[in-house]
């Protein structure tokens, strides 16, 4: 059986495409065949070359006025694209050809759309005095946040909560959860 490609997209430290990098070190069926950044300067891009993985950077005309990336990740052979702090809105050109999930650190549809991301959406749950807060994995479409939900997991907000520790909680269900996912999504094993 071929392996299944990934190409994860992301524009900052790349915390969370590391996680998924080492995940899927040697498994047969799936790897990771490129990571893709929208900031030539994200961490990601030394974190990824690191674990050998090809890198791409690529500019906003590039984006959402060609169809570049779509032909390269064809080219590639790539199956599914996956988010990890990726925080440009996804053009409809690669909505309808690939299968897109993405990683939002909260429990959507509370705290999701324009500008709620990383410490944005964890300084709200707080300044909200939320009990619980997660992660939410979801398939990507035209709008920010909206997408079928796959999966959510929870973790509890105390009071005296600083939206650091919220942010270290949540970081942890991603780490623990995300790969794990990807891995069900990809090989279509639902159970």
């Amino acid at each position: 059986m071929e392996q299944k490609r990934i190409a994860i997209f992301a524009s900052g430290s790349g915390t969370n495409a590391e996680n998924i990098f080492k995940y899927f070190l040697g498994n047969e069926k799936i790897m990771v065949d490129s990571l893709w950044a929208n900031k030539s300067d994200a961490y990601a891009l030394v974190r990824a070359q690191k674990h050998g993985v090809k890198t791409f950077v690529f500019n906003r005309n590039q984006f959402y006025n060609t169809n570049e990336i779509i032909e390269t990740l064809r080219n590639r052979k790539v199956n599914i694209i996956v988010l990890a702090g990726f925080l440009w809105l996804i053009p409809d050109n690669l909505v309808e050809n690939f299968t897109i999930i993405n990683i939002h650190p909260a429990l959507l549809p509370k705290y999701g759309g324009k500008g709620m991301y990383g410490m944005n959406v964890h300084k709200a749950v707080v300044e909200n005095k939320e009990t619980h807060s997660g992660i939410t994995i979801h398939y990507v479409n035209q709008h920010y946040d909206e997408g079928k939900i796959i999966f959510q997991a929870k973790c509890e907000v105390n009071p005296d909560d600083t939206p650091e520790m919220v942010a270290q909680k949540v970081h942890e269900l991603e780490y623990q959860h995300f790969p794990r996912i990807i891995e069900q999504e990809v090989l279509g094993d639902n159970s």
